[in-house]
C-alpha cells in the first residue's frame, strides 16, 4: 500500500491534478474574501433622515454615515421650506451598505409653474376641469356678454388675458372668462339715441 502511495504522489499527472485543485481553492477563497471587503459583508448603515434640512446641512450626515447622495427631483410644497429635502429612497432608517447612494427630491425655491392651456371654444365645465387637472389651485369663473352660452373665451391673470402657452405659478388666482349667451348691450349715449334731432324750421335748415 505504501508503495503503491510512493508510486501515485510520483506520477506527473497525480502531482499537475493536485497543484490544479490547490490554486483553484486559493482562487475560490481569495475570491470570495475580495467579495466581502467589496460588497461590505455584514455591514450595514443606516439612512439618516435628513428631512427639512438642506442639501449643505444634510451632506455632513451622509459623509458621516460613509453614505453618498444624489438629487433627482424636485416639487414644489407650501408645507416645507424652499431648498430642502422632502423625501429620500431609500427612506430615512433604512439599512443600507455602506457607499449606497441615497437620491434625493428638494423642495423648489420658487412657486411650481405650469403652462396655461388653449381654452378657448370649450364648454366652461371643460376648460375648468383642464385647469384644475393642470394643478392650478384657485379658477374662479366670471360670466361675460357673448353670443353662446358656458362657452369658455378666455383666461384672465390680475387683469391680464393670458396666452396659451403661458407659464404661470400654480397658485396665481385665475379668472375663467365664461359667455353668458347675451350680446353686449350699449348705453344709449353711445348709439347718439339721446342727442336732440334738430327741426327743420332752425335758422340752418332754411333754404327757401
Amino acid at each position: 500500500m505504501k508503495d503503491f502511495l510512493v508510486k501515485l504522489i510520483k506520477n506527473p499527472f497525480v502531482v499537475n491534478f493536485l497543484l490544479m485543485f490547490a490554486v483553484f481553492g486559493l482562487l475560490i477563497f481569495g475570491t470570495l474574501k475580495w467579495l466581502d471587503r467589496y460588497t461590505h459583508h455584514n455591514e450595514v448603515v443606516v439612512v439618516p433622515d435628513v428631512k427639512g434640512l438642506t442639501i449643505e446641512d444634510a451632506a455632513s450626515f451622509f459623509e458621516n454615515n460613509g453614505l453618498r447622495y444624489d438629487i433627482i427631483d424636485s416639487v414644489f410644497s407650501k408645507d416645507v421650506a424652499p431648498g430642502t429635502i422632502v423625501e429620500l429612497k431609500p427612506n430615512a432608517g433604512s439599512k443600507v451598505k455602506e457607499g449606497r447612494i441615497v437620491f434625493i427630491t428638494l423642495n423648489a425655491l420658487g412657486a411650481q409653474m405650469e403652462t396655461i392651456p388653449d381654452v378657448e371654444d370649450m364648454s366652461f365645465r371643460q376648460a375648468y376641469a383642464l385647469l384644475r387637472a393642470r394643478g392650478f389651485e384657485t379658477v374662479e369663473i366670471e360670466y361675460v356678454p357673448g353670443d353662446f352660452k358656458d362657452l369658455a373665451m378666455a383666461v384672465e391673470l390680475r387683469g391680464r388675458v393670458l396666452r396659451s402657452g403661458e407659464k404661470v405659478p400654480l397658485t396665481s388666482p385665475l379668472i375663467l372668462k365664461v359667455s353668458n349667451g347675451e350680446d353686449e348691450v350699449l348705453p344709449e349715449d353711445s348709439l347718439g339715441l339721446d342727442q336732440p334731432v334738430k327741426s327743420l324750421d332752425s335758422e340752418d335748415e332754411k333754404w327757401f
